[in-house]
């Protein structure tokens, strides 16, 4: 069991943002709060993780289409037009200094993408900001792309986000060596999702509701 250090976020996406919250509720007793609309027809839900009861830097991103998007394809988006089901598809990471982390990276042969300019405007209208990796197609999901907030308050500090306990987030590999050798090429140690040997390739996401119950995902 394991919380990586410099965990942002989870990703878990699907091909409706309703129901995507509503499975989310189903699960834990929680319903995620509207977080926003981003440019790419994407909009989503957040809720904070906790670890021993305290909030931090982190949570859970629940994405989906924009119901609001002009016309009806769904979006690319962390592969949300081939999802048929919610999908725990991968997880976001905040070290310092993002820009010589992918030139790390590279260096060792794994290319996490150009950093880039991307935002999303909450309900109220205001317009969020932030500074991401984005890889090229094919993506490697089980790699976590890197993101800088700059002056935007972090959205895991939310004082109106509902939140749920984090147990550990950790990834399963029937073949460890070819993934653990490219998150070593970012050179963020702990920071980055503990790899387990064990049948299937998935993350798995252990939380624990306010009533004490464990779920996994």
């Amino acid at each position: 069991m394991s919380i990586p250090r410099l965990l942002d976020h989870v990703v878990i996406a699907g091909p409706d943002l309703a129901q995507l919250v509503d499975w989310f509720h189903e699960l834990t007793g929680v319903t995620a709060a509207p977080g926003g609309t981003h440019p790419t027809g994407t909009a989503n839900a957040l809720v904070a993780l906790t670890v021993d009861g305290e909030q931090g830097p982190r949570y859970l991103e629940l994405i989906g289409p924009d119901p609001e998007r002009e016309g009806e394809e769904l979006p690319k988006t962390f592969s949300i037009n081939r999802l048929r089901k919610p999908t725990l598809i991968t997880y976001a990471v905040h070290p310092e200094r993002i820009d010589e982390v992918a030139r790390h990276a590279r260096a060792g042969g794994v290319d996490p993408g150009d950093v880039q300019d991307l935002s999303r405007r909450t309900a109220d209208g205001a317009e969020l900001r932030w500074r991401l990796t984005q890889a090229k197609a094919p993506r490697n999901y089980a790699i976590p792309f890197l993101i800088d907030w700059g002056d935007t308050p972090h959205p895991g500090l939310g004082s109106d986000l509902p939140a749920v306990e984090l147990v550990s987030f950790e990834r399963i590999e029937v073949n460890p060596a070819p993934q653990q050798k490219a998150l070593d090429a970012l050179g963020l140690g702990d920071g980055v999702a503990a790899i387990r040997e064990a049948p299937g390739s998935r993350f798995v996401l252990h939380l624990r509701t306010a009533v004490g119950r464990d779920v996994e995902i």
